[in-house]
């Protein structure tokens, strides 16, 4: 039988928030690199798999292919659910928890990604100090909001939702490793930075 395989990039927080819950459902992946700065997401034959020309992209060991690292991530909790769950049962917290996923994944992330910043400094002719200024006050709102929102919902524990990872998790070691990349401080952010420490 074959094995799933995770077209990624090494860099991708998308990407990275997969692997992760791959790993953390204990699954077994066969990594296949799909190099973004090389343009290697723009050949005819990844395009054919991902018309969208983005990573991640997961073949399940079916043939089934899927885009988008959340949808991704909540096909592997549905077909396979006696692994790691990473949405708790309880709907108020299920909800809480995708709220804080997407909350990264859909209002932060995708204004720091490879695409945007390179039209940033391409077509909009941004300088380095202003590409550096966008990434950064990006980035910082996003986790100012993020760290209100653990200190307010009750929820909370030792990890973004009581004491075992979710999908949250997933997508926040991600977010912080690219906080760092970029030089901001996440001891700002005091509950952030035990999290991605616990993970």
């Amino acid at each position: 039988m074959s094995r799933m395989k995770l077209y990624n990039y090494y860099r991708s927080s998308a990407a990275y928030r997969v692997r992760i819950a791959l790993n953390l459902k204990g699954l077994a992946w066969d990594h296949v690199g799909v190099h973004l700065l090389k343009r290697e997401h723009q050949s005819a034959e990844y395009l054919a798999l991902n018309p969208a020309g983005l990573v991640p992209t997961l073949v399940d060991d079916d043939g089934t292919v899927l885009s988008q690292s959340l949808a991704i991530i909540e096909y592997l909790e549905e077909t396979r659910p006696d692994t790691a769950p990473l949405l708790p049962k309880e709907a108020r917290a299920r909800a809480y928890v995708r709220s804080l996923s997407f909350a990264l994944a859909c209002d932060v992330h995708p204004l720091n990604n490879v695409r945007v910043l390179n039209y940033l400094t391409g077509e909009l002719a941004a300088t380095e100090p202003q590409k550096s200024a966008w990434i950064s006050h990006w980035i910082e709102t996003g986790l100012d909001a993020f760290e209100e929102v653990l200190a307010q919902s009750g929820f909370s524990g030792q990890f973004c939702c009581g004491d075992l990872p979710t999908v949250a998790d997933c997508v926040l070691v991600p977010q912080v490793f690219s906080a760092r990349r970029f030089n901001v401080d996440v001891a700002r952010f005091p509950r952030v930075a035990a999290i991605d420490a616990l993970c």
